[in-house]
């Protein structure tokens, strides 16, 4: 089944297939004239566009469904293969909708704090963003005084600091 469902999903991707589908139409108002445009004439096609609409709809869903796993699993294979890139998004669309709900909030804060702190458009991981987001926080209780040196990870771009994270940052 799943190889016939492939194959259907290739072939009704086509050029042959929009061909075909343009001949049945064509063929269909033609012979209007011959069948009187009647009832039955118009239920034939109304009745095989409602059976290919319907396997169609399932035949999307499971091309949709094999592009986005492999998406992922490019995605996860890429996080997982760059040195300093953050794994936390790993396997993340697993999450519940809660959990991405959430995730996604923490994101908007930290690009806000990220964005008042003018660093927004540089590149980090999510761990050196929420460094910096942190230190920039402390920074602002300090009443902007410096921070004291913070120690840089090589193969970071000189950009991830080792300052602790607090809860709920």
């Amino acid at each position: 089944m799943a190889r016939f469902s492939r194959w259907a999903q290739v072939w009704t991707g086509s050029s042959y297939a929009f061909g075909t589908a343009v001949a049945i139409v064509l063929v269909w108002a033609i012979t209007g004239p011959l069948f009187r445009y009647s009832d039955t004439w118009q239920l034939v096609i109304n009745t095989g566009t409602t059976i290919i609409t319907f396997w169609m709809v399932f035949l999307i869903q499971r091309a949709q469904n094999n592009d986005s796993r492999a998406v992922h699993m490019k995605l996860d294979e890429i996080i997982a293969a760059l040195k300093g890139a953050s794994s936390r998004l790993i396997k993340v669309e697993e999450s519940s909708e809660a959990e991405l709900d959430e995730l996604q909030a923490r994101f908007e804060q930290l690009r806000q704090k990220l964005n008042e702190a003018g660093s927004c458009n540089d590149r980090h991981s999510v761990e050196e963003l929420l460094r910096q987001a942190e230190a920039a926080a402390t920074r602002g209780r300090r009443g902007n005084r410096p921070a004291p040196p913070a120690v840089t990870h090589p193969g970071t771009g000189g950009g991830a600091v080792s300052a602790p994270l607090r809860a709920g940052s």
